[in-house]
């Protein structure tokens, strides 16, 4: 089936009485419930899962237009939180799970929500000491568990369909009027921004602009097919992995399937998904997985090496004048292509490529790249190995996706042109403005904010500098925050910088810092696995006693070494190697002078990095202040040596 027939117009609840009706036995949602088990949900089963929710929450007081939080994991769950409170009439309130007592506090207080869904006793333990101070909540309720404590504010999520199950027998009419009173215009959710740059915001998002915006990606994607499965692993609290994985998924009414990025390699084998969205950091851990799986001795590396060489060849030769490459389903990758290369590659694929498809379940279609930016060059590398990867920009504001790499023109780097049904402008200082139904509403509770956001014609600011590319391709350059400005004046773009390093052995993660500063230096976090496996390898002796773990297992994770691994002259020798290989890349004043090793990563625990893997440069400047301070002393105008 090609038709786009699900590319119609409704409000969440429409949508979900369609797919009940139409595709009950379909179906909706798959995940794991045991090591080795699984378990799933009909459209049919969801919607009356979804229906005694809603009317619980109705039972209990819960009137059109009030709120009701969500903070929980990627889930099932999540969903029939989310849900439940927006088919009752509601406006639902994204929170990230991780996020401190603090955040949550401002963010229940400030969208004055009445309910709040917690994904487990955990999370339920960490709100409960600050729940006198949430003057709008009324009840929370546990999605898993039991309220072990007996907390009088606490039901179980079962509880909450029971007291749904007994409205419903007094009153079997009430949730049916309920969610038929909801117009496309009302509000449908409250997203509060990450938080990059400073306080978050709530930004504001009705059921059409999130129609919008699921009818906009759904005619520029390749058609969903009935079999289709859509991997979820990115957090249900951003509007990426809600509105471009969920929302589009549920229009076509294809099973979801669910995973986390601690997961994610084992998952991808066992639900054979066929879709999924991710971010360039989670694109970059696949890479390393995979190459580390299929390079376990000096031969197969040879093997690896030679395959990806071949590959990338092969991408080179297949693109246009202007660097577009074809990745349409079904296109013929060597034709038009030498037949050295074209034996060459067959071999390659052979030997590797075949088995990193299988890697990801066999199945794959494509998958999408949006929140921070794609390197040309990872992308190049999962072409060769005919994986599709479309790259994208949005914002939570815009409801995600209003440019996107058309399937049969792909330009590693870019972000591909506007979208149908969006208008975009780059104004006099090259910042990209647009415009189009999908755009949010407004900021919760901050009407300031919200006329500062727009123009006076109603084009979004977005924030982002750009570079218009051939054919309306577009670059992003920086944030207008985040291109750093040298002492001298002259303009440095931290996300090129940064980008640089995407594909790095042996460094995981890079801050740039330039701002007001004479010279490029940079804070630097590296591999802590790849480091260490090569320690190991060449028999170097290391404080294995200061190495902390998290996770187990596959999962199992190094993410803080001790002082002696980091000054140690071989760890030294491997960072400069890369330092110096990205410096032959930029001009002269964006080089990095100077670096500085750290000992940890930098994590969303420590709140310097937010739930989408985006680094909050605010704070890693402040946490690391002193570091800082020793790479360009007291007098900050001495010219230090460049990197060795």
């Amino acid at each position: 089936m090609t038709e786009k027939w699900y590319i119609t117009q409704q409000t969440l609840p429409e949508l979900l009485n369609r797919n009940a009706l139409r595709f009950g036995l379909r179906r909706a949602q798959w995940w794991k419930d045991g090591p080795q088990s699984s378990a799933s949900l009909t459209y049919a089963e969801l919607w009356r899962l979804v229906k005694e929710a809603a009317a619980g929450l109705m039972e209990m007081g819960f009137e059109k237009g009030e709120r009701g939080a969500v903070m929980a994991y990627t889930s099932p769950q999540w969903v029939w939180a989310d849900y439940a409170v927006i088919c009752a009439a509601g406006i639902s309130v994204s929170i990230y799970p991780t996020l401190s007592v603090k955040e949550v506090l401002y963010m229940i207080n400030d969208s004055g929500a009445k309910f709040l869904f917690v994904h487990d006793e955990t999370i339920l333990n960490r709100i409960i000491e600050a729940r006198p101070e949430m003057t709008s909540l009324q009840k929370i309720i546990l999605l898993n568990g039991s309220n072990t404590n007996n907390h009088p504010d606490v039901l179980t999520f079962e509880q909450l369909r029971q007291l749904g199950v007994k409205l419903l027998t007094r009153d079997r009419l009430a949730f049916e009027k309920r969610w038929r009173s909801i117009e496309l215009t009302d509000m449908m959710s409250i997203v509060y921004t990450s938080g990059t740059t400073g306080q978050q915001k709530g930004v504001i998002h009705t059921h059409l602009s999130f129609n919008a915006a699921c009818c906009r990606d759904l005619r520029i994607v390749p058609p969903y097919r009935p079999d289709d499965v859509l991997l979820s692993f990115l957090p249900l609290a951003h509007t990426y992995e809600r509105e471009c994985g969920h929302g589009t998924a549920t229009m076509a009414a294809v099973t979801i399937a669910y995973s986390s990025p601690q997961t994610l390699m084992e998952d991808l084998e066992l639900f054979k998904p066929t879709v999924f969205m991710s971010v360039p950091r989670i694109y970059e851990r696949i890479y390393v997985a995979l190459r580390e799986q299929t390079s376990h001795s000096p031969l197969t590396k040879k093997i690896f090496d030679f395959a990806m060489k071949t590959g990338l060849l092969l991408t080179e030769a297949r693109a246009d004048a202007h660097g577009f490459v074809d990745m349409s389903e079904g296109v013929n990758f060597t034709k038009g292509v030498g037949l050295w290369l074209k034996l060459k590659y067959k071999l390659a694929d052979a030997l590797i490529f075949k088995k990193v498809r299988a890697k990801l379940g066999g199945r794959f279609r494509f998958a999408f790249s949006a929140a921070g930016t794609l390197s040309a060059d990872l992308c190049k590398v999962f072409m060769a190995m005919g994986l599709r990867i479309y790259e994208g920009y949005g914002s939570t504001e815009t409801c995600n996706t209003v440019n996107l790499n058309l399937p049969h023109k792909v330009l590693p780097g870019s972000i591909g042109p506007l979208c149908n049904g969006v208008e975009g402008r780059i104004s006099e200082i090259g910042e990209w403005e647009v415009r189009g139904d999908n755009n949010f509403l407004g900021y919760w509770n901050n009407p300031e904010a919200t006329r500062e956001a727009f123009t006076e014609d109603g084009f979004f600011k977005t924030g982002d500098i750009v570079e218009m590319l051939p054919d309306g391709y577009l670059k992003i350059i920086d944030r207008i925050k985040g291109i750093m400005v040298l002492d001298t004046g002259k303009n440095v773009p931290a996300t090129k910088i940064e980008s640089l390093f995407a594909v790095a052995d042996y460094i995981d993660q890079v801050v740039p810092i330039a701002d007001e500063r004479p010279f490029v230096s940079a804070l630097i976090v590296p591999n802590f696995e790849a480091v260490i496996e090569l320690f190991e390898k060449e028999g170097i002796p290391y404080d294995k006693a200061s190495l902390k773990f998290v996770g187990e297992g596959a999962t199992r994770l190094c993410v803080a070494v001790g002082e002696e691994l980091i000054n140690h002259a071989r760890l030294r020798q491997l960072v400069d190697e890369e330092v110096n290989r990205a410096n032959r890349e930029l001009e002269e004043h964006e080089q990095i002078k100077k670096y500085v090793i750290l000992p940890r990563l930098l994590t969303e625990e420590t709140g310097e990095v937010t739930p989408t893997l985006k680094l909050k440069r605010h704070v890693v400047l402040s946490n690391f202040s002193r570091e800082i301070d020793n790479i360009y002393g007291v007098n900050k105008i001495q010219q230090p040596d460049t990197v060795a």
